[in-house]
């Protein structure tokens, strides 16, 4: 590349840009914030720029992550604020402290008493504003620490409920002891903690086996790009 069109190309990411990713699994939404702006750092010879992330996705999902450059950073909170959508696949009859598979199994629960029809009309009682107490392994502060890392040293503690709504829910497909679902949900939803309540519902236990943000507002994941795609288009 050229010095002018590095040059270019730094000032439109400085003036601001907005980035749709495609999340890979196991990185954190931090992860891509980090690699996105060493890259405009060391490809464009930009010395200092700000990037930020609209929405946390945790590390055990893929998806749409928004990303916003320089001046647009401003932006952020307008696109966190912007309902989502999610294809979530749970496992039923097995609980987990983290209500996903990043810590081990410490339950499990009957499942044959749960039919396909009973949880397609079980599930729509979530529709609705509601309260969901968030996953102490999440990245809510107590106490101006993150609760994850109060979970991980074992110590105990509570968080408060957040006010959430889920705006759809659907089952795509059911196969014991596994459900996959769609939800359209409103900001700051957790959809481990969904799995989890989902499980209680039902008087077994549940926890998410996978996780894809498909949407963000009007923005799809299908229009997003890797990390890697980015990297070679810079």
């Amino acid at each position: 590349m050229d010095i002018q069109k590095k040059t270019e190309l730094a000032q439109k990411y400085i003036a601001g840009e907005v980035i749709f990713i495609d999340k890979y699994l196991e990185w954190t939404s931090f992860d891509v914030v980090n690699k996105i702006r060493s890259l405009l750092k060391y490809k464009l010879g930009i010395k200092k720029i700000k990037v930020g992330h609209a929405g946390t996705l945790d590390p055990l999902a893929t998806g749409l992550v928004i990303l916003c450059t320089g001046k647009k950073t401003k932006t952020i909170q307008q696109y966190q604020d912007y309902e989502k959508e999610y294809i979530a696949t749970i496992k039923l009859g097995i609980t987990t402290p983290s209500f996903d598979f990043e810590t081990e199994q410490d339950n499990e629960y009957p499942i044959s008493h749960i039919t396909e029809i009973i949880f397609r009309k079980g599930i729509k009682k979530f529709l609705g504003k509601q309260e969901q107490i968030p996953p102490i392994f999440s990245a809510k502060r107590v106490n101006g620490k993150r609760a994850y890392k109060k979970a991980r040293r074992g110590e105990k503690f509570e968080l408060k409920p957040s006010n959430i709504e889920i705006f759809e829910i659907e089952l795509l497909n059911f196969e014991l002891p596994y459900a996959e679902i769609r939800i359209v949900c409103s900001k700051g939803t957790y959809i481990r903690a969904l799995a989890r309540d989902i499980g209680t519902t039902f008087e077994s236990g549940a926890v998410l086996s996978k996780l894809v943000r498909t949407r963000i507002g009007d923005f799809l994941l299908k229009n997003a790009i890797s990390v890697d795609i980015f990297e070679k288009n810079i």
